[in-house]
This record gives structure tokens, C-alpha cells and sequence, in this order.
């Protein structure tokens, strides 16, 4: 069966409700994804801002350690070499060497800096390679002599100890000859002995008179020395000690705590932002309030005055025609002239938006008391409630 022209019209006017809907549903969905891209353009910025304070405290926490250990942990060690020399100018000519062999050394880092901080003990040896030769060996033992001074010149201590090469055999000297042999003769090793002596176990430099050089005296002439070498070593005690000894450790707690200790003034610090913007803004909210409830106030009550204006004039001018007929008439009955004159004595006055009647009469001496009383009465109570003008 063909379809008929009522069958079309059905479709083409179904597919006319339907795309209104997809145009509406195509909308919602735009503006959600625009809604959700804004939020995700928000949340990577805020998270980038969050990356970069992160990075920026942590390097100024970094910083701060570095600069802590570098002011607080004093060197470590300090190691220089020894020249010694000697006179020659001797006047005998069987003798070579005048003189004890002397040593000036310099305990400046760099010719400019101490190499000692104040209070801190240090031990200072000497190391002195010597060659096994028959000479040395007779020598026996020696003194060497270690004095510092400031940069006055002046004497700052003195320490003097003893020292000598360590006893060995000939068969062990001959034993160690040919085992050795190969390097002996390659060069790679060499019969010498190391002999370190101590001059200061813990050495404290005075900050008054602080030492600047050393002189080092070996009291022997027929002494024999390839080289030598001063070590100045710190003795670290306390938090020092870890510090030196344990550098890894002590650097991540002490980055750690300057982290959390720079996060926590940060996150107060935002905090407290926060919270006063926060009340400033009500309290400038209260205060545009409290500006705003007396205008408010008076639009309101500029009508209501209105009417309670009008109520009043329509009370009082009932409350005058009451009184007015409360008055009794005295004089009426009596006769009409007396009337008339009351009636030309009574005045009126316009007050606010309603007019206001006041009659006055003028009663004559020989009406009753009761009568002038009641009548004063009335006139007391006219003048303080409406305000009868001074003509009246």
C-alpha cells in the first residue's frame, strides 16, 4: 500500500517537534562542556600556582639550611705543607748545618680567613716522612717544637714533644727488601717510615688574641726528612658532631623542618587573609546596612504621618464639634443680643491641611462659675493639642 499525504505530513511534523529538542539538547551540552573546560582551565592553574610555591619554598628552605651549615659548622680540617730550613753559615767547616731546621706556617685559609673558630677544640699533629737510613736510626729520639702566634707576633703557646722511628731489624729490613723488590725497583714504593707526632690533643684558639701562624722546630741538626705535612683536625661535639658525621640525615631534617615550618607561616598567613577580607567585607555590608535602615525609615514613615495627620485634624474637628455642643448655652435663652455679639466674637484659623473652627466665647460676669471653669478648660486643652495661632 502506498502511504497517503496524511501519513507524510505525520513524519514531516514529527521530525519538526524533534529538532527544536536537538537543538535545545545540542545547546546544553555545549554549555556544559564550556562549563566543565572552565573548570579544568581552573583547576590546572590553581594546581600549577600550588606546584610553583611548593618549589619556591622548598629551595628557600634549602637555602636556609645551607647557609646555617655553612655559618655554624666550622673546617672540618685543614692540612698544609711543611718547608723547613736551616742556616749554613756555620764557623766550622766540619759542620754542614748551623741551625735546627725551622718551619714557618701560615694558618690562614687563602692568606685571608682563620682556619680556627673561637671555642672550638682542634687536634694538630705532625706528619713527618723520614727514609730508614743509618743516620735516622742512630738519631734515636727527638723533639719537635710547635709555637704559635698572633698577628702582634706575640707568643700565643708552646708544646713540644717527642718523637722516632719505629725499630726494625736488619734480617726484617732484608726480609722486606726482597719481597718488595719489584716495586722498590719500579719505583712505586720506597723504604721510608711515617712518623706523626701529636703537638695539641685540643688546641683552642683565644678570639682576643687570635693565631694567625705556627712556628715548628725539629731540635736536631743530623736529622733526615723526604717531607712533611700539618694536620689541624676539629673535635666535634653536640649537634656538630651529627652534622659532620652524619650529613645526609641531618640535611633532610633540617630541609624537612624548614619546609613545614615556611608551609605553616604560609598557610596562617593566607588563613588570616582570608578571614579579614572576609570580615572587612561584612562589616562593610553591616555598616551600608545600617546607612540604609534610616532612609528606609523615613519613606516609610512620611506617609504614615500623612495619615495620621489627617486623622488627627478629622479628630480634632470632631472632638471641637463635640465640645462645641458639650458648651451649654447660657446666654441664648437669655437673649438673642448677647448671641449675636458671640457670634462676632468667634474667630477661625487655618493649621496643617485641615481647618480648625475655635470659637471663644465671651461670657459676661454674670453667667455662672460652672460655666467660666468648663469653659477655660476647653481653651487650655485647644492651645496645647492643635496649636491655635495667636490671633485667637
Amino acid at each position: 500500500m502506498q502511504p497517503t499525504m496524511e501519513e507524510f505530513e505525520s513524519e514531516d511534523s514529527g521530525v519538526q517537534d524533534v529538532g527544536p529538542q536537538i537543538n535545545v539538547l545540542v545547546v546544553q551540552i555545549l554549555e556544559m562542556m564550556s562549563v566543565l573546560l572552565l573548570r579544568i582551565r581552573q583547576k590546572l592553574l590553581e594546581i600549577s600556582i600550588l606546584i610553583c610555591v611548593i618549589l619556591l619554598v622548598f629551595w628557600v628552605a634549602l637555602f636556609l639550611y645551607g647557609s646555617f651549615y655553612y655559618s655554624f659548622m666550622p673546617t672540618a680540617n685543614f692540612i698544609t705543607p711543611v718547608y723547613f730550613f736551616y742556616r749554613t753559615d756555620c764557623p766550622s767547616p766540619h759542620h754542614s748545618v748551623c741551625s735546627f731546621p725551622v718551619a714557618n706556617v701560615s694558618l690562614l685559609k687563602n692568606g685571608k680567613h682563620q682556619v680556627m673558630t673561637y671555642g672550638q677544640p682542634y687536634r694538630i699533629t705532625l706528619e713527618l716522612e723520614m727514609p730508614e737510613s743509618p743516620a735516622n736510626q742512630e738519631l734515636g729520639m727527638f723533639l719537635v717544637k710547635m709555637t704559635p702566634y698572633s698577628k702582634a707576633g706575640h707568643i700565643v703557646d708552646i708544646s713540644a714533644r717527642s718523637a722516632m722511628l719505629h725499630y726494625r731489624s736488619s734480617l726484617l729490613q732484608a726480609l722486606g727488601t726482597v719481597v718488595f723488590s719489584p716495586m722498590l725497583l719500579t719505583g712505586a714504593s720506597e723504604q721510608k717510615q711515617s712518623v706523626i707526632v701529636e703537638l695539641y690533643s685540643e688546641f683552642k684558639d683565644n678570639s682576643y688574641n687570635p693565631t694567625v701562624g705556627a712556628i715548628i722546630e725539629i731540635h736536631s741538626q743530623h736529622i733526615q726528612i723526604y717531607r712533611a705535612h700539618l694536620y689541624i683536625f676539629a673535635h666535634f661535639t653536640g649537634i656538630r658532631y651529627l652534622l659532620y658525621h652524619f650529613p645526609l640525615i641531618s640535611a633532610l631534617i633540617g630541609v624537612m623542618s624548614n619546609f613545614t615550618f615556611l608551609s605553616l607561616i604560609i598557610v596562617l598567613s593566607f588563613l588570616q587573609f582570608n578571614l579579614g577580607g572576609r570580615r572587612t567585607r561584612g562589616k562593610a555590608v553591616m555598616q551600608q546596612e545600617e546607612n540604609n535602615e534610616p532612609d528606609d525609615l523615613n519613606d516609610q514613615s512620611e506617609p504614615q504621618d500623612e495619615g495620621k495627620a489627617a486623622e488627627s485634624f478629622d479628630d480634632r474637628g470632631y472632638n471641637s464639634v463635640e465640645v462645641e455642643e458639650s458648651i451649654p448655652d447660657v446666654g441664648v435663652e437669655e437673649s438673642d443680643d448677647d448671641s449675636r455679639e458671640l457670634a462676632e466674637d468667634e474667630p477661625t484659623c487655618e493649621a496643617g491641611n485641615g481647618e480648625m473652627i475655635l470659637r471663644h466665647r465671651n461670657l459676661s460676669q454674670n453667667m455662672l462659675q460652672s460655666s467660666q471653669a468648663l469653659t477655660d478648660t476647653t481653651d487650655k486643652t485647644y492651645q496645647n493639642s492643635f496649636g491655635v495661632c495667636s490671633s485667637c
